[in-house]
């Protein structure tokens, strides 16, 4: 009976996993297709964006649902109803991550068809940043790995001072090019939302980490890396 507990519990573990490796890559290509719709001003792409918010949204729920039922069912201790809990905190912001990839997808009919802005060009290098930590936390999720964690943290601090390098050239832009002050605005609005992501998938570094080890990063400093 026992080893048919443990079974059923491994089970809805890798269920609940598995929910959110799927929310992950739904929020990552989410990011990816709504920068792309950007540079190539495809008001119909960013609408595909939009629409997959929907299904972010229906697998947390999933998630939620899975989550209640493993912690009422199996009363999951120590390391595995940490995990648990990190599952059900992660998918909340994953959906986060998604609404930002939305947010930006919902910007391209604003600047469709008022020329290119030069700044524009260096945004795809800073979304890839802040996917790149989306993809790298989770995959530190699923495989518990707190020393990926910490590395996810200490890598929000490079995209943190590219946006706001990003910050400083697009207001510099503006003053210089009163007429690109409109286009320049959507930008910064779409800078905004990629650092917020790498804030969040920050978030959910420190989640794995406490989920891994049990032990909380404490409070943010950006001069030192966490400790055990």
């Amino acid at each position: 009976m026992v080893e048919h507990t443990v079974k059923a519990f491994d089970e809805d573990i890798g269920q609940l996993r598995g929910l959110i490796a799927q929310m992950g890559g739904l929020a990552e290509q989410a990011i990816v297709d709504a920068m792309e719709a950007l540079k190539r001003q495809d008001v119909e792409g960013a609408a595909r964006v939009v629409a997959v918010d929907k299904q972010i949204d229906a697998l947390e729920i999933e998630v939620e649902r899975l989550a209640v039922q493993l912690i009422a069912l199996r009363a999951p201790l120590a390391d595995d109803l940490r995990e648990v809990v990190a599952a059900l905190k992660i998918a909340g912001v994953v959906e986060r991550i998604g609404d930002y990839a939305k947010n930006i997808a919902r910007r391209v009919s604003a600047i469709d068809g008022h020329g290119n802005i030069e700044p524009l060009s260096v945004l795809p290098a800073m979304a890839a940043m802040a996917t790149k930590m989306v993809h790298d936390v989770l995959d530190a999720f699923a495989a518990r790995d707190a020393e990926a964690a910490i590395r996810v943290w200490e890598s929000d601090r490079a995209l943190d001072d590219f946006y706001n390098s990003l910050f400083r050239v697009l207001v510099t832009y503006m003053m210089e090019n009163p007429a690109s002050i409109g286009q320049g605005a959507h930008l910064l609005f779409i800078a905004k939302n990629l650092e917020r992501v790498g804030d969040h998938a920050t978030n959910v570094a420190e989640m794995v980490y406490y989920a891994a080890t049990g032990i909380h990063m404490g409070e943010r400093d950006r001069g030192a890396a966490p400790t055990d």
